[in-house]
């Protein structure tokens, strides 16, 4: 079976190496900051994002120091959004242990996710990486309009396959992407070079975030966060919105009626887990997620063979195939 530390062998001694440099990029002189930007470095999840930055890295021409400031720039980043998240979707459990809002409140965990954002705006700009913060900032940016957009038209129940792909796009692919580009930046590639590693890690970002919709409609919780979690939040996935495309307006009534009863009804949360189901729901999402995964090898397949372009290759695999 595939796992992130089989995936990482290629550049094993540079990750080890990242790690203390990424603890020391997170430290604060104020003792408050320091206890909580350990506890979350204790409990650091499986790297995928910078792993990503050295493998892209290294295929491109090499690991230099510019790396190490991309994959803790992206890092950073994409800590402070799941801090962030956890505070607006009310989390009190990320990765198995407490949020940060749990165990400090919100308005803290809030200038947390603040203190890490600006981190790494620091570590850019005092390392004169210019080029790498321009691709990060575009990736805040679209982030935040991904996730408005499906706040706003997840009120209105009214997101369609096209509108799903743009927020998706969006708000988890193009932070894979900027992890992509960021290493081909770093061991400074060509243009050509940067547009396929951005669109590599846009494929690979979509078909990602595809099966973490398709954990919500499995029978059992088997992820970080309880099945049926999205249906609660009245998210529309791709799963029930293909689901609905198959039946009459009748029933597509009947199942937005259920999800607005969902947050407080386990009966209407299985009840449209079996719809979506039922209606071939979760069967398209997977097909469309492993079309999007095959995007991102054909892009590969143009690198010549390497230990590090058979990782990526098997890092696709193991983001369509993950139990979590």
């Amino acid at each position: 079976m595939l796992n992130p530390n089989s995936i990482k062998k290629p550049v094993a001694k540079e990750m080890k190496k990242f790690e203390g440099y990424f603890g020391s990029v997170m430290k604060s002189k104020v003792p408050l900051l320091g206890i909580i930007t350990n506890y979350i470095y204790r409990r650091k999840g499986k790297q995928i994002r910078p792993l990503i930055v050295f493998l892209t890295s290294a295929i491109n021409g090499g690991i230099t120091q510019s790396t190490y400031v991309a994959a803790s720039m992206i890092e950073l980043l994409h800590t402070a959004t799941l801090i962030h998240d956890d505070v607006v979707d009310e989390a009190y459990e990320r990765r198995g242990s407490f949020s940060i809002n749990a165990l400090w409140r919100s308005k803290i965990a809030v200038l947390v996710g603040d203190f890490l954002l600006s981190k790494g705006l620091l570590i850019a700009v005092e390392n004169d990486e210019f080029e790498l913060l321009k691709h990060m900032s575009k990736a805040v940016k679209e982030m935040s309009e991904g996730e408005l957009m499906q706040i706003e038209r997840s009120r209105k129940m009214d997101i369609d396959e096209e509108t799903y792909f743009e927020i998706i796009r969006k708000k988890t692919a193009t932070l894979i992407a900027s992890c992509a580009i960021n290493g081909a930046q770093a061991a400074n590639a060509s243009p050509e070079q940067l547009e396929n590693m951005y669109k590599f890690g846009e494929n690979l970002g979509i078909a990602f975030q595809i099966k973490d919709d398709i954990f919500d409609y499995e029978p059992q919780g088997i992820i970080g966060k309880p099945t049926g979690n999205d249906i609660k939040e009245n998210k529309l996935t791709l799963p029930i919105i293909y689901a609905l495309t198959r039946v009459g307006k009748a029933e597509q009534v009947k199942i937005r009626s259920l999800l607005r009863k969902s947050k407080h009804s386990a009966k209407a949360v299985d009840e449209i887990i079996q719809f979506t189901r039922t209606n071939g729901g979760v069967e398209y999402a997977s097909e469309k997620m492993h079309s999007y995964a095959q995007k991102s090898r054909v892009i590969l397949d143009t690198y010549p063979n390497s230990p590090y372009k058979e990782s990526l290759n098997n890092l696709i695999d193991y983001i369509v195939t993950r139990k979590k």
